[in-house]
């Protein structure tokens, strides 16, 4: 990963180790594990995402160290927890990612549909599908038949098996009718993949679980001798059935932004946007999860959603580069704080969930433990970060997207160090005088002041 800053000696990753386990420790318990798994606004499970944190935990930070009004952003935002919880809080909640995928999710959730807009939407399409479907099913037929050659652009052969041919069909149909660049046709298109694929009848196709996609040679082979045949699932009813799932509440207190790039730049992005609309043009919070060392390939654990969306689920991976070793990673992260430095108020907080990662696809990684010291040591002290300690999150296995690694799960990731670092002195001053607020778990938060 191209960088200005110079790579890291060994000697100071040695002893960056070393030290990993004697930061000092916040009185923060991680009081969301305690919390229901599907806590929070029903924005946050549109669509599962691989290696999100719970909504829970971005309560506990931004209702610890923000007030109403302000600006939280997250540079690695994935499906948008931080700046959807932030936005249902009553602050600006700003989110940047990467993967289109994940800026997509994001943009749907902090600058959502109403749900007349949705649904009116969703009626016209509804409406005009029984004149259009004798083409689409005809398309569909021949994709499915010889999925290479059978359409206009070739149709991956496991996502041709996946559905049944009207189901087939009426995706065809809706993934060229709805334009991205619309908010209202984004959001019935996020609500879409998070329906795509599941275990029970609300989803579109049973082949696979709703968590990620199985890889696509399984899957073939699991079709082939088993003799798969999705049952029919409408696709409108389906998805009038997410909608109604997505608007058990009201849309989020506050809209906020997404924002599709780099993460080094992020801050640069987000402060010239926020000055366009008027709004605080730094941030107060930065709540984030840096990506993982080498565990997790966005692109390639969502094809199925990539391929409805019209990405590329390789070139999302080859983009994100995820096959970080130790020393580029600790430059990258110097990297992104650098740039973060400029678009943080003079008290501003950030915390990183930062995981120790000790196996990648059974494979031991000596040097994924302690990561959290190294990143305080060798990417945030030299930006002058202060440093006010971390709050320790045991991963359990059940509860963690990891599962998809079977046998693995719960190994690759064992312990999240939570990162907190004041920007200036007076930010870390904030952040500890803060540690011990009680945090109100009612819901929705009351919106006070702190």
């Amino acid at each position: 990963m191209p960088s200005t800053r110079g790579a890291t000696s060994l000697a100071a990753g040695q002893l960056a180790l070393e030290l990993a386990t004697e930061l000092p420790r916040l009185g923060i318990e991680p009081e969301w594990k305690a919390q229901q798994r599907l806590w929070g606004h029903p924005f946050h499970p549109m669509c599962s995402y691989l290696a999100s944190f719970p909504a829970a935990l971005a309560h506990a930070f931004i209702a610890r160290y923000s007030r109403p009004g302000d600006v939280v952003l997250d540079p690695f935002a994935g499906r948008g927890t931080v700046p959807l919880q932030a936005g249902a809080e009553g602050r600006i909640g700003v989110g940047n990612d990467l993967n289109p995928f994940a800026h997509l999710l994001t943009a749907a959730k902090v600058e959502p549909a109403t749900p007349a807009e949705a649904r009116t939407r969703l009626a016209r399409l509804r409406l005009a599908w029984p004149g259009a479907a004798a083409r689409w099913l005809a398309l569909g037929a021949a994709i499915q038949a010889d999925p290479g050659n059978g359409g206009r652009e070739p149709v991956p052969s496991e996502v041709a098996l996946a559905f049944h041919p009207t189901t087939f069909a009426q995706l065809l149909y809706l993934r060229d009718a709805l334009d991205l660049h619309d908010h209202v046709d984004r959001f019935l298109a996020a609500a879409t993949t998070g329906i795509l694929h599941g275990k029970s009848a609300s989803y579109l196709s049973e082949l696979m679980p709703n968590t990620f996609s199985m890889a696509p040679r399984y899957v073939r082979d699991f079709a082939a001798r088993t003799g798969f045949h999705s049952a029919e699932r409408d696709v409108f009813r389906c998805l009038g059935a997410k909608l109604d799932r997505l608007y058990r509440a009201p849309l989020p207190a506050s809209p906020g932004i997404a924002l599709l790039g780099d993460a080094r730049d992020a801050g640069a992005r987000a402060a010239a946007t926020l000055r366009v609309r008027g709004m605080p043009d730094r941030a107060r919070l930065v709540v984030t999860s840096p990506p993982y060392l080498r565990v997790v390939k966005y692109g390639y654990y969502n094809w199925l959603r990539t391929w409805f969306l019209g990405f590329d689920a390789a070139a999302i991976d080859a983009t994100l580069d995820d096959a970080h070793h130790r020393a580029p990673y600790l430059v990258f992260l110097r990297d992104v704080l650098h740039g973060l430095r400029r678009a943080l108020t003079d008290d501003a907080i950030v915390v990183m969930v930062v995981g120790d990662v000790a196996t990648d696809r059974g494979r031991t990684i000596h040097t994924g433990m302690g990561l959290a010291g190294q990143v305080w040591s060798e990417a945030a002290a030299p930006e002058g970060y202060k440093l006010a300690g971390v709050a320790l999150d045991e991963v359990h296995a059940g509860r963690k997207m990891t599962k998809l690694w079977g046998d693995e799960a719960g190994r690759a990731t064992q312990l999240d160090r939570i990162l907190v670092l004041g920007a200036t002195e007076l930010g870390r001053r904030r952040a500890l005088s803060a540690a011990a607020l009680p945090i109100d778990w009612t819901w929705p938060p009351r919106l006070r002041a702190l």
